[in-house]
């Protein structure tokens, strides 16, 4: 696994010229290494299983445990998952680079999430909130 500053650095990234199905592939990759760095910091070994197809949906749901504020990213999970099926089966769509950046908005939206929560544990107990983040540096 790589650091999650590593991780941030690839999500960034702005790769336009990469081909839409490589950069999906790249996008769902880094965003399970998210989320298994949160099953880690929680003491949990990251699953390899699948749900619904995708390991992502199933280390959301091993994160959830015992966590039930980590379900406010589950949507973005979802969401990500969406987009990258939209991408997967028809990479030469016109929408197929506009659907990428969306899975990479939602990828660093999901690493935000998480980092976050790392760091204040009752970040997400409504919605997705950064303010607990927020006051600290204000």
């Amino acid at each position: 696994m790589r650091a999650l500053s590593e991780v941030e650095a690839l999500l960034a990234l702005d790769d336009g010229a990469a081909a839409p199905r490589a950069r999906a592939a790249s996008l769902l990759a880094l965003c399970e290494e998210v989320l298994a760095h949160w099953v880690s910091a929680r003491g949990g070994v990251p699953t390899d299983a699948r749900r619904e197809g995708f390991r992502l949906l199933a280390l959301h749901r091993q994160g959830c445990r015992g966590e039930p504020s980590f379900n406010a990213c589950r949507e973005t999970c979802r969401e990500i998952a969406y987009h990258y099926n939209l991408v997967s089966a028809e990479p030469d769509h016109p929408q197929a680079v506009r659907q990428v950046r969306m899975m990479g908005m939602l990828a660093m939206h999901l690493y935000l999430f998480v980092t976050g929560k790392l760091e204040v544990a009752a970040l997400g107990d409504f919605c997705c909130s950064s303010r607990p983040l927020r006051a600290q540096t204000c």
